[in-house]
């Protein structure tokens, strides 16, 4: 069993702090744009459709965009964490398991997938 030095505990640490820095600035562009893209429309027709007059308050109103923008912001950063996750744990696979093409595998690929 490998024991666990200070340096590679203090690596992981910033490689953490780095990752969860990145997906906090993607979820951040992400809810900028969503609040945006969501925004005018609800203010829009807020204005000029006499249903959404009549029946969204502002108070509705926030809460439609807010829940956009919060929706987005998770969504965003979620992925961004999910996809350095998988790419830092594929830099530190052995050689093995990084070779992913299956050649030698001994089954003939059928006609419609050849090149």
């Amino acid at each position: 069993m490998a024991t666990v030095t200070r340096a590679s505990l203090d690596q992981r640490l910033a490689l953490a702090k780095r990752c969860s820095r990145e997906a906090n600035l993607a979820g951040f562009k992400a809810a900028a744009v969503a609040t945006i893209a969501s925004a005018v429309p609800t203010l829009a027709s807020v204005r000029m459709l006499p249903w959404a007059k009549a029946n969204i308050n502002p108070t509705g109103q926030a809460l439609i965009i807010c829940t956009v923008a919060g929706m987005a912001y998770f969504v965003a950063a979620d992925k961004k964490i999910l996809s350095l996750a998988r790419r830092h744990s594929f830099e530190s696979a052995p050689a093995h398991l990084k070779n992913t093409s299956f050649l030698g595998t001994g089954r003939p690929h059928p006609a419609f997938f050849r090149p």
